[in-house]
């Protein structure tokens, strides 16, 4: 089977590759459906713009991947996640909006300075993202969830940045330890940043999703 996963990041879609493989599906990110349409003559691809304004991970994936099918016509999922910081005021608990703060869109300093601020205002905070992914395999077959099982595992925004590695559009990750190993996340290796990145639940979608489509 063949899927289209609705994101631009090839960080993401390798390593949702790698988890989905068992199952024996097929993924193509967004840059290579571009490719994949302009290799056929479709010079002016249009990626629909989309206004991720829902109130939970949920509701933006479900905008994103209704949003893609009506664009392109194919088997198309899409996820979300927000960020969930243990023992902080609720005013100040990201949520969905990870890079807005007071209604400002903040760049990677100001991201990484703002997280560091919580930390050293309340200590290493303990954080997890929630996750949801909704699957549009045609117009009658739409897939929907955000279970407990798609949460990332617990882990700790500390107030010292990684001292060497910074990735432009991850900022977050230098100052994000892995609790189990105490390694930032950019330390982790595949097979670990892996068990971080894509859940068991999102694993346990697709076997669900696919028994009940083929019935």
């Amino acid at each position: 089977m063949k899927l289209l996963y609705g994101t631009g990041n090839p960080a993401k879609l390798e390593a949702m590759k790698r988890r989905l493989a068992p199952l024996g599906i097929e993924l193509l990110g967004l840059r290579d459906l571009q490719r994949e349409l302009a290799d056929m003559g479709d010079r002016e691809v249009r990626m629909p713009q989309i206004e991720e304004d829902g109130s939970t991970p949920l509701e933006n994936a479900v905008k994103k991947a209704t949003a893609y099918y009506e664009a392109f016509g194919i088997p198309v999922f899409s996820c979300d996640s927000g960020l969930y910081i243990d023992n902080i005021p609720e005013e100040k608990q990201p949520g969905v909006h990870v890079r807005t703060v007071n209604g400002k869109y903040l760049n990677d300093d100001e991201m990484l300075a703002h997280y560091i601020g919580l930390a050293k205002q309340y200590g290493d905070l303990r954080a997890r993202y929630r996750n949801a992914i909704c699957l549009v395999m045609d117009a009658e077959h739409i897939y929907e969830a955000m279970e407990e099982s798609m949460a990332s595992e617990p882990f700790l925004i500390t107030t010292v940045p990684h001292c060497s590695i910074r990735k432009k559009g991850f900022p977050l990750d230098s100052i994000s330890l892995d609790i189990k190993t105490g390694k930032y996340y950019y330390d982790l290796s595949a097979d670990e940043l892996d068990r971080v990145a894509v859940e068991d639940g999102f694993l346990k979608f697709f076997e669900n999703v696919l028994q009940d489509y083929r019935q």
